[in-house]
């Protein structure tokens, strides 16, 4: 076992590991085949931290309901919910099972999942795919039309995209993050090049599948009209990556970042498992027309893995055009926020270089120590989501962490190291 002197030689440990991360995409697959949890009794799976049905806005209960009702737990919308109030159905954090979902995070046992591997470290993620855009279950929606998408996922969708994977090589994720990161991603808000580039490695083989034309159709159609599908793709890959570097559990580097609508909750290296959580905020942004701030609901969502991985608002500056949608005015907001979170991380990583910003590295490893030192706090890109179950993404913008996650974490570890005072 490797002794660090240092809080800092630990840290580096910590991202040198995410540095090496090599993910790949390997396969598409009913959650319940990797994720055991789910063939002991009813489970769903949540964005952030531990929470309990009741204390759920109305969103995600609303994607709790869908899910029910996807999984054939029940025929309508009251007895899914009474059901969920019963406490039957166990709630979990996807972070707890080797999982990210977005937005309400909602994933059940036969959803299909994106699988992941780290093959630096061997460990491998999972992921729901990108549902679209409109009425979809990550916002709450659950009617007819979000129940019979999540069946043509589960049934053509996932897999078309398996057969296609198991009949080229693992698709090598920080190729096309390479890639599109100089085409104007940032793998949160805007995910266009790195959809079309995954659709241009996909597409040859799903052609030249012996199966339905009808289905290969459909298949390519929906992945060239869904701008975001990549971002669940970055999701997978940024926690297997973050978590081959946790193995090393000593340091302040964050290795989670995540939201269920309640509470904020960060993990750091040093802690492990546990927990960091402060009440979450609601996002800044512009909202779509006919829409405001009061609309909004509180934050949601493990999509801030990406930022906890040094993309998304970390990266805002290889992302002009993203910055009108989500509010933060112009090129000179974009480098701007991007050069503030240099301050808080450890360093840069070369693999990913960003041609708007001299060719700079994204910016690695959030120290929760200079969080709570300079007062900066991570910047996170986001869509906003209705406060209203089922009327979806309202706006897009940017949302940060209480402050009191990082103070907590960086107490805790003092204390675990032996620091006695308040």
């Amino acid at each position: 076992m490797v002794v660090y002197k240092t809080i800092d030689e630990a840290n580096q440990a910590v991202v040198n590991k995410v540095i090496a991360g090599s993910p790949f995409l390997l396969d598409v697959v009913p959650a319940h085949t990797v994720i055991d949890e789910f063939n002991h009794g009813k489970l769903l799976l949540h964005a952030g931290p531990p929470i309990t049905f009741d204390k759920m806005i109305d969103p995600v209960q609303g994607a709790c309901i869908g899910a029910a009702l996807f999984e054939g737990w029940a025929d309508n919308e009251d007895d899914a919910r009474q059901l969920l109030e019963s406490g039957e159905v166990q709630l979990m954090p996807c972070h707890h099972v080797n999982a990210v979902g977005p937005m309400g995070g909602i994933t059940s046992a036969h959803m299909p999942l994106l699988v992941v591997e780290n093959q630096t470290d061997g460990n491998r993620a999972y992921c729901t795919m990108n549902e679209g855009i409109g009425a979809v279950l990550r916002f709450g929606a659950n009617g007819p039309e979000v129940i019979e998408r999540l069946k043509w996922m589960r049934d053509v969708l996932g897999p078309v995209l398996s057969l296609a994977l198991q009949n080229r090589e693992p698709l090598n994720v920080n190729v096309l993050v390479t890639k599109a990161i100089a085409m104007g991603d940032e793998f949160h808000q805007r995910n266009i090049a790195a959809s079309l580039a995954f659709l241009k490695e996909m597409a040859p083989t799903i052609v030249g599948l012996d199966i339905e034309k009808d289905k290969k159709q459909a298949v390519i159609q929906f992945l060239a009209d869904t701008d975001q599908f990549f971002l669940n793709v970055m999701m997978a890959s940024a926690k297997s990556v973050m978590d081959g570097a946790r193995q090393i559990q000593e340091g302040t580097i964050v290795t989670a970042m995540c939201r269920n609508g309640y509470e904020f909750g960060i993990r750091i290296a040093g802690m492990g498992d546990e927990w960091f959580t402060g009440p979450v905020n609601t996002p800044k942004g512009l909202y779509f027309s006919g829409f405001s701030e009061e609309d909004a609901s509180p934050d949601m969502g493990d999509s801030a893995i990406t930022e906890t991985f040094g993309v998304g608002g970390f990266a805002m500056i290889a992302a002009p055009a993203v910055t009108r949608f989500v509010g933060t005015g112009g090129f000179d907001d974009a480098l701007r926020i991007s050069n503030d979170m240099t301050e808080i991380t450890t360093t840069a990583n070369p693999n990913f270089p960003i041609p708007t910003w001299d060719f700079q590295g994204i910016s690695t490893g959030i120290d929760a120590r200079k969080v709570v030192e300079t007062g900066i706090l991570p910047v996170i890109n986001t869509g906003i989501a209705n406060k209203r179950a089922g009327l979806g993404q309202i706006g897009a913008g940017t949302v940060t962490p209480p402050m009191e996650c990082f103070e907590k974490a960086v107490l805790a570890y003092a204390k675990k190291l032996g620091f006695k005072g308040e």
